[in-house]
């Protein structure tokens, strides 16, 4: 005879093999083909290990997403993570997966392609402050055009399509709308990546001192870190706050930051070598980090403890865990 505890047991243990089959199953699927692989890093640049995290890391993730759809509703997924940490790498490969081997509608959006024109900011930076006419921290986004933006695509039915907006950063302006990518929906997934998603405003005490010579030399009163801080706690905290999912892209340190960011500027240049752009040298570069500096610094203290699922870098660039918060 088999008791009632053995019975429990079995159970219990045929539950868990039958949830464990399901994610074998929804990851075997979400896996894409060598030839898709093989032409997913070829279009991105990235070197031939690249596959050995997309198996490890980047495919597992893509089925941990999928399994937090609600087929009545659009999911909205935060990519968060410093400069060059490979936030835009990971957005595509995550359209790929769940558009290829899943059949989703996927609208991959950027912080950085919602930047204010060249135009709107220099009138910032004279209405305001200097250091708002340069695109990247918070108050130099046109956040109602985003938050349009994302409420348009919730709502977009079958067959209906959308542009979606491009920022071209080699002429530091937002690219002819003629040039815009559509979306066709109903919107399964909306992916928003950039370095500030999850951000939060800090405490005024904590502004008070500059951490940088950016900070020292052109914001002496604290002006632009006390507009930037107001921002973060109203516009921004809104959007933030719709996140139905966080993934952060963790850094070792601020060092690594920089030294990648540098790598994205070079790879930059190669692309438009043809060109007349706006791409930083070394001594602009390292002026233009800084503007981002503080909030950077402040994020990989705390978004690991708030995000749904942390992604830690090496200082090689490779991934060597993820933690997923459920």
């Amino acid at each position: 005879m088999v008791s009632r505890a053995e019975k429990k047991d079995l159970r219990h243990g045929l539950g868990r093999c039958w949830r464990i089959l399901l994610l074998v199953v929804q990851y075997t699927l979400l896996m894409l083909t060598n030839q898709q692989i093989g032409e997913f890093i070829a279009e991105h640049r990235l070197p031939d290990r690249f596959s050995d995290l997309i198996h490890k890391y980047y495919s597992p993730l893509a089925a941990w997403v999928k399994r937090q759809h609600n087929p009545n509703e659009t999911l909205f997924v935060g990519i968060s993570g410093a400069q060059g940490t490979g936030k835009t790498t990971l957005a595509d490969y995550l359209c790929l997966a769940l558009e290829a081997n899943a059949g989703w509608q996927v609208a991959a959006l950027s912080m950085d392609d919602f930047y204010l024109t060249r135009s709107e900011r220099n009138q910032l930076g004279e209405s305001t402050h200097a250091l708002l006419a340069s695109r990247g921290v918070p108050g130099t986004h046109d956040m109602r055009m985003l938050a349009n933006c994302i409420e348009r695509l919730g709502m977009l039915g079958a067959g209906m399509s959308m542009p979606l907006p491009r920022f071209d950063k080699a002429q530091d302006d937002r690219s002819s709308p003629d040039s815009w990518p559509e979306v066709t929906g109903p919107v399964d997934v909306i992916i928003l990546e950039g370095w500030c998603v999850g951000s939060a405003p800090q405490p005024g005490n904590t502004l008070v001192q500059p951490i940088n010579l950016l900070e020292h030399e052109k914001d002496t009163d604290g002006a632009w870190r006390r507009y930037v801080n107001d921002q973060l706690r109203g516009t921004y905290a809104s959007l933030f706050a719709r996140l139905d999912k966080l993934i952060f892209l963790k850094a070792p340190n601020y060092d690594s930051v920089y030294r990648w960011r540098f790598e994205q500027e070079r790879k930059l240049a190669a692309v438009n070598s043809d060109k007349a752009t706006n791409i930083m040298d070394t001594q602009q570069l390292e002026q233009f980090m800084q503007h981002f500096e503080r909030l950077t610094r402040a994020n990989l203290a705390r978004l690991p403890a708030v995000a749904n699922v942390v992604i830690a870098l090496d200082d090689n660039h490779d991934c060597i865990r993820c933690k997923f918060a459920e």
